[in-house]
């Protein structure tokens, strides 16, 4: 029996690895290999890995994970789980059964995206949806903000802090008044209208194409689409969810504990301020606590 049961093997669950292996607890990883960034060239604002490929650090975390005996990698889905704290058991898609103590969900989200054409292409390129993963990059250039709801005003507010050139595609919104009027004061331009096609090169944004007929060059595209988490055992467990303007997200404590006692989160699934940063210190976080609770 492992003593936890990491199910997801990007930036959060492998920082959880680290710490418990370190502990010298018997750990298993489970992960797909589609990490929720792999459509990005670079990863930015992590300490000491600024400006690097997301894959290339997830690459040499594994590789320093392999000098702790005690904790195994997997290439494998989790298809389902069960039991409850100090016997929890986890069925993989290959039909092995796995029994853990605790268990640590780090299996993160799925973005939604629009089906747009070209959108899919850009997306992760000159479509994204941080600035403070990408802004510095972009910095006063032409940027576009994709409307998508109340939350997107907070943004325009926000990103004044990189770009003064800024156009707000309303894409079918209907944008109060009183919003409108605070865009026009921040000298924002409102594009009415939906997005038909996403008109590019390579993944390099040139322009939006409107149904009204309009077409606005952009530099980036900043947008947020809805996401779900990428597989379904917490909702087959029943635990506890927050509804996000950008999808739901587990609910945990202080200590990363879901709902359930001895299963903790990390990551974009219990976080929705996505960063890599975050998830590496709530990964960590969740493995040492899930330690700490197997203390006798």
């Amino acid at each position: 029996m492992d003593d936890v049961i990491i199910i997801g093997g990007s930036f959060a669950g492998l920082a959880a690895a680290l710490q418990l292996g370190r502990a010298r607890r018997k750990v298993t990883v489970l992960d797909t290999g589609l990490p929720r960034n792999r459509f990005a060239a670079h990863s930015h604002g992590l300490l000491g890995h600024d400006h690097k490929s997301p894959r290339d650090i997830l690459a040499a975390a594994r590789q320093q994970l392999a000098r702790y005996p005690s904790v195994k990698l997997v290439n494998a889905r989790a298809d389902s789980l069960t039991g409850s704290i100090d016997a929890f058991a986890v069925h993989t898609a290959a039909g092995e059964s796995l029994a853990a103590r605790r268990i640590l969900l780090s299996y993160g989200v799925a973005d939604q995206l629009p089906a747009i054409p070209g959108f899919a292409q850009c997306w992760g390129k000159s479509i994204v949806s941080c600035p403070y993963c990408d802004g510095f990059e972009v910095a006063d250039r032409h940027w576009g903000l994709l409307w998508s709801g109340p939350q997107s005003q907070h943004a325009v507010a926000l990103f004044h802090d990189w770009t003064d050139h800024l156009t707000v595609l309303a894409n079918g919104h209907d944008i109060a008044p009183d919003i409108r009027a605070d865009l026009a004061a921040r000298q924002v331009d409102v594009v009415d209208g939906n997005v038909v096609e996403i008109a590019h090169a390579d993944g390099q944004i040139a322009a939006v194409h409107l149904d009204t007929g309009r077409h606005v060059a952009l530099d980036v595209l900043f947008a947020h689409p809805r996401n779900q988490p990428s597989c379904g055992l917490h909702a087959a467990l029943g635990l506890e969810t927050l509804d996000t303007p950008v999808g739901i997200a587990l609910v945990v404590d202080d200590r990363r504990q879901t709902s359930m006692p001895g299963i903790y989160a990390a990551g974009d699934l219990a976080n929705p301020m996505a960063s890599v940063t975050l998830a590496s210190a709530h990964g960590a976080m969740a493995g040492i606590f899930a330690q700490q609770s197997m203390l006798v």
